[in-house]
């Protein structure tokens, strides 16, 4: 009897460990191109941090990837998907910026080099440590043996030539202050990483302004695009993610700026009801929370005079 409880006990315990598998399934999307798109739910334990698109590109020079993906386990992967779809090496990743889900699995990826802007490399130098604690605490096991590797070279702005595809790399910032777009203009295919969310509500932690990022998705728009890719969400063949992504940001922007004017109390503003057209947008009302907390005191302070400029 006593055996048979261990036994029992022994396959408890191990179950966490056998189940923490990300059952990577690269889909192709163009020629040479491949998506691995996450779920568009918030970081768990159940899902790992895989909330994430990911991607690679064969060329005839080698294997590029966009973004590593939300731990070392994924990152690994993320290397053995690839391994799978063609035997070619890797020869570059590129971060789109440096939230932990597109950046913490790039120990799998340190025999290549791994590129992003330099205010990328400066906000994970800065907000790594804290990310990493972060991510350990919502997904647990997920993290194990995670640790946050720096980018090794600077993006630039302009086209580049890997193999026989041209990419071009836009240097914009309406998401974090630093977002790497990556156009394939070979096939059509753009990377927007998380200057685009479809489907999915987004996140403002570290947004310089919303005027920005409406500017930037303008920028993205005008591309001669194929494919959207989006940083959360669905793989897109229209203009939809652009006009949701406009309409979402106008409304948040109108919704602090009116609130500031009114002199509305943030509590106030968090509780508003969503619109009936974002009602389906996974999150929404959670990322509302977090946006209102993260923005709306830049708001306040635009709105209301100082004191000591009035006694003047």
């Amino acid at each position: 009897m006593r055996l048979h409880r261990f036994v029992w006990l022994c396959l408890i315990v191990a179950l966490p460990c056998s189940a923490l598998d990300y059952d990577l399934k690269p889909k192709q999307i163009a020629a040479g191109t491949w998506l691995l798109e996450g779920t568009t739910d918030d970081f768990s334990r159940q899902n790992g941090g895989n909330i994430v698109n990911t991607g690679f590109i064969e060329t005839s020079a080698g294997v590029v990837v966009i973004d590593s993906g939300p731990s070392k386990r994924y990152g690994e992967a993320l290397r053995a998907a690839i391994g799978k779809v063609t035997d070619k090496p890797v020869v570059r990743l590129y971060l789109t910026h440096h939230h932990p889900d597109h950046v913490f699995g790039n120990q799998a990826f340190m025999d290549v080099p791994i590129v992003a802007l330099s205010g990328t490399r400066e906000l994970l130098a800065q907000q790594g440590d804290a990310l990493a604690e972060n991510m350990y605490r919502m997904v647990g096991d997920w993290m194990r043996g995670t640790e946050v590797v720096l980018p090794t070279e600077e993006a630039t702005a302009g086209s580049v030539d890997i193999g026989d595809h041209r990419l071009q790399l836009l240097a914009l910032s309406g998401h974090t202050g630093a977002d790497l777009a990556i156009f394939d203009q070979t096939t059509g295919v753009l990377f927007a990483g998380d200057l685009i969310f479809y489907q999915r509500a987004l996140t403002t932690p570290n947004s310089p302004s919303l005027d920005s990022w409406l500017a930037d998705v303008a920028t993205l728009q005008a591309l001669p695009w194929k494919l959207i890719v989006p940083g959360h969400g669905p793989l897109a063949t229209d203009d939809k993610p652009f006009v949701q992504m406009r309409d979402y940001l106008g409304w948040l922007d109108n919704l602090m700026r009116s609130g500031a004017e009114q002199g509305a109390e943030m509590t106030e503003l968090i509780r508003t009801p969503i619109p009936p057209r974002f009602a389906a947008i996974s999150l929404s009302r959670y990322e509302l929370i977090r946006s209102v907390s993260h923005l709306y005191p830049r708001y306040e302070r635009a709105r209301l005079p100082r004191v000591d400029a009035a006694a003047r």
